[in-house]
């Protein structure tokens, strides 16, 4: 219990979807950044905080300015913060690490938690149920289109983003497509441990989920489920791997639903 008790706690948040969400979801999210992450905690941003975002060398998007000025004062707290980003905010960089002193990975990361090594990904690519979004990971992820999408106006790119955000939002209005890719991601988890001894936890987002399993040799996955479903999001404590709701998280749930 003592050990137990001496372990950092990190706090594991991820689609959050800021930008295509009700006004309450982003007010919900600063209250949880304010009150939840306290000194001696580790946070861990593992994909689609945001519904969009991509960084330009002299440019940040402006309604999600809020947002970065609470993530900075986190970091003002003395909370490491990890940001490990999503098929919608996988393009950070200097930004984050440079002006926000956030660790970020635009693709996956194994960490030590709290003594466990863990590997972090947010999912997308892995377990997709559909031909159409394996290929749209495919493209998204190429060097090629990110140059591209560079050299546009920012104004021009977002809106070209918030476009192909509502299309994706329109093809996955099935609940129970994302239940299948959920069951997939829970299997493929399984396997990554099962293949590699040295790792303990397995964190993932992107199917909006929330699960633990914990297999016999008390290693687990996790998926801290969607923050704009209610505010969920997972707390890891020593040997104690629990998923939370954060009661001040008044989420419109008759929000049309967001592409994972």
């Amino acid at each position: 219990m003592s050990s137990q008790s001496k372990s950092p706690r990190v706090i594991v948040v991820a689609d959050a979807h800021l930008g295509q969400v009700p006004p309450a979801v982003g007010k919900a999210f600063h209250a949880f950044l304010d009150e939840i992450p306290q000194p001696g905690d580790h946070l861990i941003l593992t994909g689609d905080v945001f519904d969009f975002w991509f960084e330009y060398p002299s440019v940040i998007p402006r309604k999600h300015f809020a947002t970065v000025a609470k993530l900075q004062e986190v970091r003002a707290r003395g909370v490491p913060v990890t940001f490990v980003g999503g098929n919608h905010d996988r393009w950070g960089g200097s930004f984050f690490t440079q002006d926000l002193g956030i660790e970020f990975f635009g693709g996956e990361a194994e960490l030590d938690l709290g003594g466990r090594r863990a590997f972090i990904t947010h999912g997308d690519g892995l377990t997709e149920q559909h031909w159409t979004g394996a290929l749209m990971h495919r493209v998204l992820r190429h060097p090629i289109t990110v140059a591209v999408f560079r050299v546009l106006h920012p104004t021009i790119g977002f809106w070209i983003a918030d476009l192909f955000s509502r299309h994706l939002a329109d093809n996955t209005k099935d609940s129970a497509v994302l239940d299948r890719a959920a069951a997939a991601q829970r299997r493929w988890a399984a396997d990554f441990l099962g293949s590699h001894a040295d790792v303990q936890l397995v964190i993932m987002a992107h199917t909006h989920r929330p699960v633990v399993d914990r297999l016999p040799d008390g290693r687990a996955y996790l998926n801290p489920g969607a923050f704009l479903d209610g505010g969920r999001y997972a707390v890891i404590s020593g040997d104690q791997v629990e998923l939370k709701t954060f009661p001040d998280a008044l989420v419109n749930r008759a929000v049309r639903p967001l592409p994972a």
